[in-house]
């Protein structure tokens, strides 16, 4: 079973994301700010990170900034209403994050979960 670490602060879209994603078979956790993230993947691994950007206490681009600066390359799908995200994310190294642009239909969000888990999408 996947495991996926949601990191999202509004109630409302954490919780419509986790009932979708347990719905299809992952285990998710759910952090509601940066700091709390980083700390949940300091104890724990999961197969992927859904990571929003305007996060309070930490926000999403410090908790990537650490993450790399702690070689940690689990793959992210960025999950934001932020508008200038990919021209951001192209500028970054690596290649494993990805991205969502809020609002956003669930399957679509689904289908880049399968695809970067390498689980064939059949919806």
């Amino acid at each position: 079973m996947n495991r996926i670490l949601i990191v999202e602060d509004e109630a409302r879209i954490a919780g419509f994301i986790n009932k979708g994603l347990k719905k299809e078979g992952f285990q998710t956790t759910i952090a509601s700010n940066g700091e709390e993230a980083l700390q949940i993947l300091e104890d724990d691994s999961f197969d992927l990170l859904l990571l929003d950007i305007q996060l309070p206490i930490k926000d999403g681009w410090s908790v990537l900034e650490e993450l790399r600066a702690q070689k940690n390359l689990i793959p992210i799908i960025v999950v934001t209403a932020c508008y200038d995200v990919e021209d951001k994310i192209n500028k970054l190294p690596d290649q494993n994050i990805d991205y969502v642009c809020k609002p956003f239909q669930f399957a679509e969000l689904l289908v880049q979960i399968k695809n970067i888990l390498g689980l064939y999408c059949h919806t």
